[in-house]
């Protein structure tokens, strides 16, 4: 498991979930990893990967704060030498916010904007000439299915994916001639603190058959099944990819909203 040995990489959201997921796997396989997150719980993450046996750093970071991603990226040039893998995973729902079309505030949309949106852009604008100097490399995103289409979250957190999703095709297109790659994961229902309202409401009431059940795979998803689809974009195994936003849903955006029996229920001849 050493597909990215001596490999500078920048993980942002790593205190919790898919991010913390994500950065101990890169490390787990040889990466040298900065994790990135405004919570102090990334250095939980940290500790993880060294009683691992793995190289990790931990650093305080606003995504949307343009100083704080100078500064996580210059962190990895200056202790790693350079940078080659960007994970831009960090974001937030904006739920406890009031979310209508209508009901919304412009502040709260600025902010779900400023840290799901303007934050990868930051990563890109100061990451990726790092990674043109080391030959080439890999930025991965963290969209959303909800940056696809309708009703898989707020209007503003919608609206902050799918302007991920267009921005990795416009950065793909930017860098073209670089080796550098850009693609975004789209997750469905995950595991994570942004969706532990959810999960936990569910349990507690003897719903959680119920999590996951527009699925074909009739559950949700971990953690780490997003992380090893950063770890497989980010590599060289991804080496033909690029502008491309890959869904990781169990099937959920699969199909338009519908009636569905299972197998057992359909009559037979």
């Amino acid at each position: 498991m050493t597909r990215f040995t001596g490999k500078s990489i920048i993980v942002t959201g790593a205190g919790s979930g898919i991010g913390r997921a994500s950065a101990r796997l890169f490390a787990q396989e040889g990466g040298l990893v900065i994790a990135a997150d405004v919570s102090d719980t990334v250095e939980e993450t940290v500790e993880m990967i060294r009683a691992d046996g793995g190289v990790a750093q931990a650093i305080l970071m606003d995504a949307g704060n343009e100083h704080d991603v100078q500064r996580t990226v210059d962190l990895a040039v200056q202790t790693h030498g350079g940078l080659d893998i960007i994970y831009a995973n960090a974001g937030i729902s904006g739920i406890g916010q009031p979310s209508g079309l209508f009901d919304a505030s412009v502040e709260s949309w600025a902010e779900v904007l400023r840290v799901n949106l303007i934050g990868p852009w930051l990563l890109l604008k100061h990451g990726a000439p790092r990674i043109i100097e080391r030959g080439g490399g890999a930025v991965v995103c963290t969209a959303s299915v909800a940056g696809l289409r309708s009703g898989a979250g707020p209007s503003a957190y919608s609206a902050s994916k799918a302007g991920v999703i267009n921005l990795v095709q416009t950065a793909a297109q930017h860098l073209v001639g670089t080796n550098v790659r850009v693609n975004a994961i789209c997750p469905g229902l995950i595991e994570t603190g942004m969706t532990k309202m959810a999960y936990d409401y569910a349990r507690a009431t003897g719903k959680e058959s119920r999590l996951g059940q527009l699925t074909p795979l009739q559950r949700g998803g971990e953690p780490e099944e997003i992380a090893r689809t950063a770890l497989f974009l980010a590599s060289d195994e991804a080496s033909y990819i690029t502008g491309q936003a890959i869904v990781v849903d169990g099937g959920l955006s699969s199909s338009l909203p519908t009636t569905r029996r299972r197998i057992e229920d359909t009559p037979r001849p």
